[in-house]
């Protein structure tokens, strides 16, 4: 359950789990825009809380000539653009403590990245902005130490905090998901499991990560089962052509038969006897 307010966000956590969806990173306006359309016209009609995300720069590349970005700023006024336009709340992650303040400027929620999540200054910067905070856990941290970065962000003052499962590292370039998380992290904050960043095969000898996007439905169904707030996966209308991430997204058109399956587990998990 999230026990503070996002802002154009309503949860009943009795009713649906919330949905943090969007491209992995912001290419443009037209793409951003048309992503966040139809994901907006998905979970308007099955009353699912929407919250989009889209990365205005990515830090964490595997090679030199891998995408970054179009620029810090004009993505950030893209993502504003769908914010005001669309009127949903919008999460983007920061990878430095001065992307904190600019970011706050233009979106909703700030996501720490799972391989920065120890870092103090970081997380503290993110939590002193007042906006909510999400937490990625790292791929080499137990759910348990995760209170730990919690209790950085409350030590501001901010109680806005989530975390999110991604999985953890299984050998070089491979990971895999223990549903034993979701319920450990939530005693310390509302928990999100990361679907598609979960399938990554991070490490490749190319210096491209691979994926294993098939099995998106699986992760998905179990998550739900195993009881959790919120949803987090990534989608593109092509995801061959997305620039980062490719490898793992999941198909925008496989996005609402995904999710009906998802209601009736979570409807069937709520049941009280």
């Amino acid at each position: 359950m999230l026990p503070f307010e996002i802002e154009k966000l309503k949860f009943d956590p009795s009713e649906k789990f919330f949905l943090i969806a969007g491209p992995c990173a912001v290419e443009g306006e037209d793409m951003l825009m048309r992503i966040a359309e139809s994901i907006l016209q998905i979970t308007t009609y099955y009353q699912i809380p929407f919250i989009l995300k889209g990365s205005f720069k990515k830090a964490n590349r595997s090679r030199i000539d891998s995408f970054t970005g179009i620029g810090d700023e004009k993505a950030l006024k893209i993502l504003h653009k769908a914010r005001k336009e669309l009127d949903i709340p919008i999460l983007t992650d920061i990878h430095v403590p001065s992307d904190a303040e600019m970011a706050a400027r233009y979106v909703d929620i700030l996501q720490i990245p799972a391989f920065l999540v120890r870092q103090t200054d970081l997380v503290v910067a993110a939590a002193k902005t007042g906006k909510p905070v999400n937490l990625k856990k790292a791929q080499f941290m137990s759910p348990e130490s995760m209170k730990f970065a919690v209790e950085k962000v409350h030590w501001t003052g901010n109680r806005k905090v989530m975390l999110t499962e991604r999985g953890s590292m299984f050998g070089y370039t491979d990971l895999v998901v223990d549903f034993r998380s979701l319920p450990i992290m939530r005693q310390y904050a509302p928990v999100v499991l990361d679907i598609t960043h979960s399938l990554q095969q991070p490490n490749q000898s190319s210096g491209v990560t691979g994926g294993r996007p098939q099995l998106i439905e699986t992760i998905a169904k179990a998550g739900v089962a195993a009881g959790l707030d919120g949803i987090f996966l990534e989608t593109h209308f092509n995801p061959a052509e997305a620039k980062s991430d490719a490898a793992n997204m999941l198909p925008l058109d496989h996005l609402e038969p995904l999710l009906k399956k998802l209601l009736k587990i979570h409807e069937a998990v709520q049941e009280k006897d």
